[in-house]
């Protein structure tokens, strides 16, 4: 049977957000799991050292997440309005440009790293003892780039078009896959870090295998069909230009962590750029549940927007909103009340584990604030607004976190503690902004009669 979207227009706001947020959080959920059980078993099963060369590799992977972002989170907005506006051929053409994007960009980026990866990774700060774990770790993935493009570009616009629980499994599986190979990998077989990429990789050609599978199948809303293969400047923009904002909100982390991996390595050394690692998986834990969060409410605003039923977009946008604070409220108080526990869960090196300790409670202070900031900006990504949705995404990376990088670290001998302190900061200057941003936008709306 035909699963319809157009239910996003008369179903209850509150259930379908349940509907739709609940599978999106437990595949972000459950991913963002795997890789702190995979950093747990390369830092018993390889070594601190190897902690950190694999947050060597951070940015290089927030670059390749930033494509697959780029192409896949503005397919599912533009697939989700055109769904609004019920122009089904238009959504289905955007699929079929979503995979020919995918498949042009992850040839082309996993080539070019592949080239330079040696210089990639000494830019972000690898030495000499770190940079062969972080070449081992990435040589296997940048060779398998076009698969990951692949799977969470198509994943996305398989959630955005009336399969939320769908794209949950196929998110579900490729973790299933990844816990059972890489403790093989690296503790019977003795692959070490390489054989934690390798068991990654064999997860997201069955995550693929699963997601192309849907879309082929007839009884599918948007599959892929002949006839719409034909290249369309249009969409190719609507598709860019709105996923612009989360692309450049990874582009800028991956700037962010290498700036971040120069000041630990000049404050603290290889170990504290290992403990950053550390504090950056139990984060994007959290993090990862609130987007989770928000990829639920984007089919729905964004459906709803393109339906001009703007009461719904509103009422949707408020709950969201409380249900991320109440998440990053429970990551801040675990990090206040547990960090030594969970720090060890990582690695049982008592240099690592106390450096990772203090950077988790500092990191986390302003957490519950980062939760409004992260659903604001992807609210307005979801209504198209890209333009606002790209400068609320920049102003935390390069407006307040880059200077405060530079200026913290010599205020009053903080040092190491300064890079820490920088974070939280820049959290709370991100989300005044937001809020401010989005009164602003809100009171211009209801003038204009949009949403009143």
């Amino acid at each position: 049977m035909v699963r319809s979207p157009h239910v996003l227009e008369t179903e209850s706001v509150g259930k379908l957000l349940v509907q739709y947020s609940i599978p999106a959080i437990v595949a972000m959920t459950v991913t963002s799991v795997y890789n702190v059980i995979d950093s747990a078993f390369i830092g018993h099963g390889v070594g601190p050292l190897a902690i950190s060369g694999l947050a060597l590799t951070f940015p290089l992977m927030n670059l390749i997440v930033a494509f697959c972002t780029l192409i896949g989170v503005g397919g599912a907005a533009v697939s989700s309005i055109y769904l609004g506006k019920k122009d089904d051929r238009k959504a289905t053409e955007v699929l079929h440009h979503v995979l020919m994007l995918s498949l042009i960009a992850g040839c082309c980026f996993g080539g070019l790293a592949w080239c330079f990866l040696d210089e990639i990774l000494l830019f972000f700060g690898a030495s000499d003892d770190t940079l062969p774990y972080a070449r081992s770790f990435m040589q296997v993935l940048v060779l398998a780039n076009p698969i990951s493009f692949l799977f969470i570009s198509l994943n996305n616009v398989m959630r955005a078009t009336g399969y939320p629980r769908k794209a949950m499994l196929s998110s579900l599986l490729t973790v299933g896959v990844n816990v059972m190979l890489a403790p093989v990998f690296i503790f019977y077989l003795h692959w070490g870090i390489r054989g934690a990429a390798l068991a990654t990789v064999i997860a997201q050609v069955c995550g693929l295998i699963w997601v192309l599978c849907h879309f082929l199948k007839a009884s599918s809303y948007i599959r892929f069909q002949r006839g719409y293969g034909k290249w369309r400047g249009r969409i190719v923009a609507s598709i860019l230009s709105i996923g612009m904002a989360p692309f450049l909100l990874h582009v800028c982390a991956s700037v962010i962590v290498v700036i971040l991996n120069h000041s630990f390595k000049i404050y603290g050394g290889d170990l504290a750029i290992g403990a950053y690692g550390i504090v950056n998986r139990v984060a994007t834990l959290f993090v990862m549940a609130v987007i989770g969060l928000t990829q639920g409410m984007q089919p729905i605003v964004g459906y709803n927007f393109g339906a001009r039923r703007f009461d719904r977009v509103r009422q949707a946008l408020k709950r969201v909103i409380g249900v991320a604070v109440a998440v990053m409220s429970m990551g801040w108080l675990m990090s206040q009340l547990f960090p030594g526990h969970i720090v060890a869960l990582f690695s049982d090196d008592s240099g690592l584990n106390g450096l990772a300790e203090a950077g988790l409670r500092i990191t986390m202070l302003a957490f519950p604030m980062v939760g409004a900031q992260i659903v604001i900006t992807n609210f307005f990504q979801s209504i198209g607004k890209a333009k606002i949705s790209i400068l609320l995404s920049l102003a935390r990376q390069l407006l307040f976190l880059i200077p405060l990088l530079y200026v913290l670290p010599h205020v009053g001998g903080l040092e190491v503690y300064g890079v820490w302190g920088s974070i939280p900061v820049s959290d709370t200057l991100a989300f005044i902004s937001a809020v401010l941003t989005l009164r602003w936008y809100l009171r211009k709306v209801k003038r204009s009669e949009l949403l009143g």
